[in-house]
């Protein structure tokens, strides 16, 4: 794996600012804030999501092409290039099919909801996936957020950046210490690759009860969607001869189209 350096913000919700600072760490009154990445790729097709990926990467380059307008202060090509993405919005399918599910939802249209969403598996499988995740095994609490990254994305190359934060809590009566990592990152043609890792950027933490460990990790694409799930491997550190044992990492979007309603990490 390598090392990545960059600097962003979370744009959307309620979300705080995530900034990559390589192998640096940084150590806070109660979690500790860490960075490390992975990669992935992908060259099979499916035709079941061929559509759905042609317009994302239509979408994606729509989106890269406004910046470049706007960087180099071409606001007549900006506007129409924002005026086409505003457009997309409306029409695209899996904006309108979530939305829709949504409104069936709330109105205890269930018929409806049901209908939209075996639509959404159809041409979208990533879609019903937040971009986000929260899970707790045996009192530790793993939270994830993805978020898109335009300025490290080359949709003309066929490469998608996506960076995710982690806040990994200790709500048990135990310190714990993290052992391993494992990950599961599927790409939207359905390639599938594990990676494994001792700890995190090197380091094995421990992490004390009611204290947290959070660090920062991005992971490029060769589509425009995808999602990952994994897990930790921990010990409680004060048992002597105790074993291991796993904790999940839910499964999370990575996607240009992420839903990100309900996301507080």
């Amino acid at each position: 794996m390598q090392s990545l350096s960059l600097s962003m913000s979370l744009r959307s919700g309620s979300a705080a600012n995530l900034l990559l600072l390589g192998s640096e760490a940084r150590v806070r009154r109660r979690s500790r804030s860490v960075v490390v990445a992975c990669a992935s790729e992908g060259d099979s097709g499916s035709s079941s999501t061929s559509s759905f990926l042609s317009r994302t990467q239509t979408y994606a380059l729509l989106k890269q092409q406004l910046q470049v307008a706007a960087k180099s202060e071409d606001y007549k090509e900006a506007a129409r290039i924002r005026d086409s993405l505003k457009l997309f919005e409306e029409e695209e399918p899996v904006l309108r099919l979530r939305r829709l599910l949504k409104e069936a939802i709330a109105e205890e249209r269930f018929q409806d909801a049901a209908s939209y969403r075996d639509e959404l598996k159809k041409i979208a499988p990533h879609s019903l996936l937040k971009c986000c995740s929260d899970a707790t095994t045996l009192g530790i609490r793993v939270q994830v957020r993805s978020v898109y990254i335009e300025g490290r994305s080359q949709p003309s190359k066929g490469l998608y950046f996506f960076a995710y934060r982690i806040r990994i809590t200790n709500n048990s009566d135990h310190p714990v210490q993290l052992l391993r990592r494992h990950w599961i990152i599927t790409d939207a043609n359905g390639k599938t690759e594990n990676v494994w890792g001792i700890g995190v950027v090197g380091e094995q933490p421990l992490i004390l009860p009611g204290n947290s460990f959070e660090y920062s990790s991005a992971c490029p694409l060769s589509t425009p969607n995808g999602r990952m799930e994994g897990d930790y491997e921990m010990i409680h550190v004060e048992r002597v001869g105790s074993r291991s044992f796993n904790v999940t990492i839910a499964p999370f979007s990575l996607s240009l189209l992420g839903d990100d309603e309900g996301c507080n990490i």
